[in-house]
C-alpha cells in the first residue's frame, strides 16, 4: 500500500522499526545533532532492500534520496496533506548550527577549527593601534602599518588579545587600544561580523545545496553574462535566495566563471564605452573565440558523422594554488559554457599541490613524464587537468609546451602578486618568457591598488614591450565573500575582486618601395 495512503502513526511505526535495527543510545531532549561524516546512502543492503516490503522499500529510498542524513537519525517523512510532519528525534553526533545561531567569538567557538584559527591570530597578528612600533613595511594604502596618525609609536608590538565584541575576531592587544582605536575598526567591523558567520557556516554541519552544480545544457539555451543573477540563472543553478548562500557559492565559482566570462562570446567586457575592452584585445580575444565556438561541423555518431576535432584550449593557471585544489565540478562548469570546446588545465607552481595530501607522493620524473606531472584525463570529455610542481620559467626554457598558438592558448593569474615586495622576485625570469609568447594573459588583484602595483611594476621591468588587453577594473564575477588575513585581522580582501589583461607587444611589418 503506498504511503501516501497510510495512517502517520503506522508509517512512523514502520520508519522506527528499520532504525532500531541498529540504532545507538539517544541523548537528552533539548539538542539535536548531526554526523555529516560519509556514509553509505541507505541503511538497507540490497538483498535486505529486495526482501523487505513496499512501506519499507519507500522509508529506505527516501532515505537515499537526502544525500547527507544525520547519525541515526531517521528521514523526516512527508506527512498527508493537513498534518504537520513527523518530529525528529534527539540523536547523537555534531551540532548543528543554526542560521540564527552563527556569531560566536573565534575563542569561544563551538568549531574546534576556528578555535585553532583564533589561537594562531593570537600569537602571530600584530595589534594595529598606532601607538605600537610597526614590525613590516606597509604592503597597501589602508595597511595600519601606514603612519597617518600624530601619536608617535612608544610601545613594543604586542599580539592581538581581545575580542571586539560586535564582530568576535581578534583585533587589538587590550580593551583600552580597541576603545581608542574603534573609529577605524568601525570601518570594518560589519565586514568582519559577516566574515565570522560565514566561517561558522561552513563549520555548521548543515547541507550545502549552494554546492550542487547542474551539468550539460542544451546549446540554445544561451549563458547571459551580465552579472552573477542572471548567470547562475541561465546556467539553471538552484534557486540561492539568501545573501549567505551566494557568498558560499560564489567564492568558488569565481575561478571557473573569471575566465569564462572573458572569454566567452557574450562577455561583458567589449570595446564600447566603459567596456574596458582594447582594440589590441578585441584581436587577442577574437582568435581564442573563434576556436572556442567553431561552428556546425555536421558530425555525428556514425561513420558519415566523422569530422576532424581541434586540439583543446591550453588555459595556464601560474603560480597556482587555492584553484588547483578546487573540486574538480567547479572547473567543469566553464566546459559547460562552451558545449563545441575542449580544454586543457595546466596547473603551474611550486604550490599547485596545496591542500592536495591525497594525491602524495608525486609521480616519478621519467623519460615519459620528466617533470612528474600529475594527469587528470578522466573528469570530463571536454576536460583534462594537469598539474606542474615547479615554476613556468624552468618549463619554458626546457620548451615543454612550444609552439604556442593564439587561437588555443591563453595565460591565467589568479593574484599573482607581481610588484609584492614578497613575490615579484619569482616572476622577474617568468615575464619575459610570457612576453615572448604574445598570448593573452589574464591578471586578477585583490584590490584595485594591487592591480595597479602589478601593471607598474611590469612598465619599470619591460617598459613598453607590451600591449594593454582589458583596462584594469572590477571583476563582474568576483568573490562576493569577503576573507580575512590571520596574520592582519585588518586586512580583508574578496578573491579575484579585479581583471586586467595584457600581452607581448606584437609588431606588424609593413613593406616600402625603395
Amino acid at each position: 500500500m503506498s504511503s501516501g495512503y497510510t495512517c502517520l502513526r503506522c508509517l512512523r511505526g514502520q520508519v522506527g522499526w528499520l532504525l532500531r535495527k541498529g540504532s545507538a543510545p539517544r541523548t537528552a531532549e533539548g539538542k539535536r545533532y548531526i554526523n555529516t561524516s560519509c556514509k553509505p546512502a541507505s541503511l538497507l543492503s540490497k538483498p535486505a532492500r529486495a526482501n523487505a516490503g513496499p512501506i519499507q522499500q519507500k522509508a529506505a529510498y527516501a532515505l537515499d534520496y537526502q544525500g547527507q542524513y544525520a547519525k541515526d537519525e531517521p528521514v523526516e517523512i512527508p506527512s498527508p496533506t493537513g498534518l504537520a510532519s513527523a518530529p525528529l528525534p534527539k540523536v547523537e553526533g555534531r551540532a548543528l548550527l543554526q542560521p540564527d545561531n552563527l556569531f560566536h567569538s573565534f575563542s569561544n567557538s563551538p568549531s574546534p577549527a576556528i578555535r585553532r584559527r583564533a589561537a594562531f591570530m593570537k600569537q602571530h597578528a600584530y595589534c594595529p593601534h598606532p601607538s605600537h612600533h610597526r614590525t613590516r613595511l606597509p604592503t597597501s594604502p589602508t595597511d595600519f602599518t601606514v603612519d597617518t596618525s600624530s601619536v608617535r609609536p612608544s610601545v613594543p608590538p604586542a599580539h592581538v588579545k581581545f575580542e571586539c565584541p560586535d564582530c568576535g575576531i581578534p583585533v587589538s592587544c587590550s580593551e583600552e587600544h580597541w576603545a581608542d582605536d574603534y573609529e577605524s575598526h568601525l570601518e570594518i567591523c560589519e565586514t568582519l561580523k559577516e566574515i565570522n558567520e560565514d566561517d561558522h557556516d561552513l563549520n555548521s554541519g548543515r547541507f550545502f545545496y549552494e554546492f550542487e552544480y547542474p551539468g550539460e545544457q542544451m546549446e540554445e539555451a544561451l549563458v547571459n553574462m551580465t552579472n552573477w543573477d542572471t548567470c547562475l540563472y541561465s546556467r539553471e543553478f538552484r534557486a540561492l535566495n539568501e545573501p549567505r548562500n551566494m557568498r558560499q557559492a560564489t567564492r568558488l565559482l569565481t575561478y571557473p566563471v573569471t575566465v569564462a566570462s572573458v572569454l566567452h562570446e557574450l562577455s561583458p567586457y567589449n570595446i564600447r564605452r566603459g567596456g574596458r575592452l582594447t582594440m589590441e584585445g578585441l584581436k587577442s580575444l577574437s582568435a581564442l573565440r573563434y576556436t572556442l565556438h567553431p561552428p556546425r561541423s555536421g558530425a555525428g555518431l556514425d561513420m558519415k558523422g566523422i569530422r576532424p576535432n581541434p586540439p583543446p584550449v591550453r588555459i595556464f593557471i601560474l603560480g597556482a594554488r587555492a584553484e588547483s585544489s578546487l573540486p574538480r565540478e567547479v572547473w567543469v562548469q566553464m566546459s559547460h559554457m562552451f558545449p563545441r570546446a575542449t580544454f586543457h588545465l595546466i596547473f603551474v607552481g611550486p604550490e599547485s599541490m596545496a591542500n592536495r595530501d591525497s594525491e602524495f607522493p608525486l609521480p616519478e620524473r621519467t623519460p615519459e613524464n620528466p617533470f612528474g606531472a600529475i594527469i587528470e584525463d578522466r573528469i570530463s570529455h571536454q576536460m583534462k587537468i594537469s598539474t606542474f610542481v615547479d615554476y613556468y620559467h624552468t618549463l619554458h626554457t626546457a620548451g615543454l609546451f612550444y609552439p604556442y598558438d593564439p587561437y588555443f592558448d591563453c595565460f591565467m593569474l589568479f593574484h599573482p602578486g607581481l610588484g609584492h615586495p614578497a613575490s615579484s622576485h619569482e616572476w622577474e625570469e617568468t615575464l619575459p618568457q610570457l612576453l615572448e609568447t604574445k598570448v593573452p594573459i589574464i591578471c586578477t588583484g585583490y584590490t584595485d591598488w594591487d592591480m595597479q602595483r602589478d601593471r607598474k611594476w611590469i612598465e619599470e621591468k619591460v617598459g613598453g614591450e607590451y600591449d594593454l588587453l582589458m583596462e584594469p577594473g572590477e571583476n563582474r564575477f568576483r568573490s562576493l565573500r569577503w576573507d580575512l588575513n590571520d596574520l592582519d585581522p585588518s586586512d580583508i580582501s574578496c578573491g579575484n575582486w579585479g581583471i586586467w589583461a595584457f600581452r607581448g607587444k606584437r609588431y606588424e611589418t609593413t613593406r616600402k618601395d625603395a
